[in-house]
């Protein structure tokens, strides 16, 4: 039965005029009065009023900061991001001559600590072995049900992948670290493998199906896995290595991270574990916002004649704020942060990047575009909110602009960003089955009313 049928006859049955009214009921029945929420002290979001998360638990694996205590008091500070105590501005100047380094967050991440040269070397080594699909696999699940949402696809295969390991429910330390490292190399082949089989099967396209190269970054093999040629610049691998360890990880109170700290609680396997991130990550106020960066900004682009007129972006960035324009959220995308306050260390560094490579592409005048608009945006949600909190731009900001001019297709942007922050969810779920001994399990409470009974009969 089609969901157009299924409707029709829900309709008919509960005597509904039209699914407007059907919704209407659906949507009063799951209404709670919003002033239930402050009379019993509920953290909404678990978080405070102050929009500070709610402490669930403890971690070595990364420290978000955009506060320093002086006199027993908060100051905004330049956010900062550390992986295992390691700044990560410091990892990424540290890098200066040398030309790639999302393996050794990897390593950084999981073993909690920088590698040795040679340790290193091993480690991509090992990692390298990982970097293989079976032609079965690409053939019979990656190949099967193509959609654009590749995210949905990286769901379906990393759960398929439990029926070709030998020991899924393993959850030792040993085995969940030897399932990491599958599928940290794993999941950029099902990523683009996946996308080539969607424009193969949907769109008409020719099937490019190219094995990664021993030897190269994880970065570089994604641009050569995905483009037909397989070519790439220096800078192009640079600044997609540096926007993977950027998503590698940020802290246990993300969305995605908590949901796979939640499910490992229950000691369930790898697969299903990450599966659960992934879908997380999906969401558009999580993993998806820079797709809707990208969006707005062509609809700026189509609506503001001169890029470099100050006064019409303002004007326009107004009608967004109002309502008027854009998809009338009233939401400037890109802008603001949970956390954060005076600046997002990912965005500050991604910006950057994003500058040496529109010079490459030449695109300065574009990327002179994102910055005047950031700048304007912060301006103007500020007055218009009355905040006394800064409102900078996060990392979603950039990251659409950066992975548009890597050619990047949009149906990857959130894929990547989950290629990225796997090493972090891997490593989060080892330290929850190591620390671990509860089933996360918070309370919900009710307010509904008790009522009795009554027959069919009688309703």
């Amino acid at each position: 039965m089609s969901s157009e049928n299924f409707m029709n006859l829900l309709i008919d049955s509960t005597h509904c005029k039209d699914v407007d009214m059907l919704e209407e009921r659906i949507i009063k029945s799951t209404t709670i009065d919003t002033s239930l929420y402050e009379k019993y002290d509920v953290k909404r979001g678990l978080r405070d009023r102050n929009g500070k998360g709610v402490l669930t638990g403890l971690t070595e694996i990364s420290d978000v900061m955009a506060f320093d205590t002086i006199d027993g008091e908060q100051v905004p500070i330049d956010g900062r991001l550390y992986y295992q105590g390691v700044n990560v501005m410091d990892l990424i100047n540290g890098l200066e001559g040398r030309r790639f380094g999302f393996e050794e967050t990897s390593y950084l991440l999981l073993f909690g600590k920088l590698p040795k040269e040679d340790e290193l070397e091993r480690f991509i080594e090992v990692s390298e072995e990982f970097q293989t699909l079976s032609g079965r696999f690409v053939r019979d699940v990656i190949m099967k049900a193509s959609h654009p949402n590749i995210m949905n696809a990286l769901q379906r295969c990393l759960l398929t992948l439990y029926s070709y390991d030998s020991h899924p429910d393993d959850i030792s330390p040993k085995n969940v670290f030897h399932q990491s490292l599958g599928l940290i190399n794993r999941l950029p082949m099902i990523a683009v493998y996946s996308y080539h089989s969607y424009r193969h099967f949907r769109m008409g396209e020719t099937l490019l199906i190219r094995k990664p190269q021993k030897g190269l970054s994880l970065a570089e093999n994604i641009l050569l896995m995905l483009r037909p040629d397989g070519k790439y610049t220096e800078l192009e691998a640079k600044v997609l290595d540096v926007a993977l360890i950027l998503h590698a990880e940020h802290g246990g109170g993300n969305n995605s991270t908590f949901t796979n700290h939640v499910v490992t609680s229950s000691g369930t396997d790898t697969y299903s574990a990450i599966s659960a991130a992934i879908g997380s990550l999906k969401g558009p106020r999580h993993g998806g916002a820079n797709i809707k960066v990208q969006e707005m900004f062509k609809d700026m682009k189509a609506h503001i004649a001169d890029w470099s007129d100050e006064e019409e972006i303002s004007a326009y960035l107004e009608k967004i704020l109002n309502k008027e324009a854009f998809d009338k959220s009233g939401l400037i995308y890109g802008m603001g942060h949970a956390v954060y306050t005076l600046s997002d260390p990912r965005e500050v560094i991604l910006k950057k990047y994003a500058q040496k490579l529109a010079g490459e592409k030449g695109l300065t005048d574009e990327f002179n575009f994102y910055d005047r608009v950031e700048h304007i945006a912060s301006e103007l949600i500020m007055s218009r909110h009355k905040v006394h909190k800064n409102v900078c731009a996060n990392v979603d900001f950039y990251s659409g602009f950066v992975y548009t001019m890597l050619g990047i297709p949009e149906e990857l942007f959130t894929p990547i960003f989950a290629i990225a922050r796997i090493s972090g969810w891997c490593a989060h779920r080892m330290e929850e089955l190591v620390n671990g001994n509860k089933i996360i399990r918070p309370a919900y409470k009710y307010i509904g009313y008790h009522v009795d009974y009554q027959s069919i009969d009688e309703r």
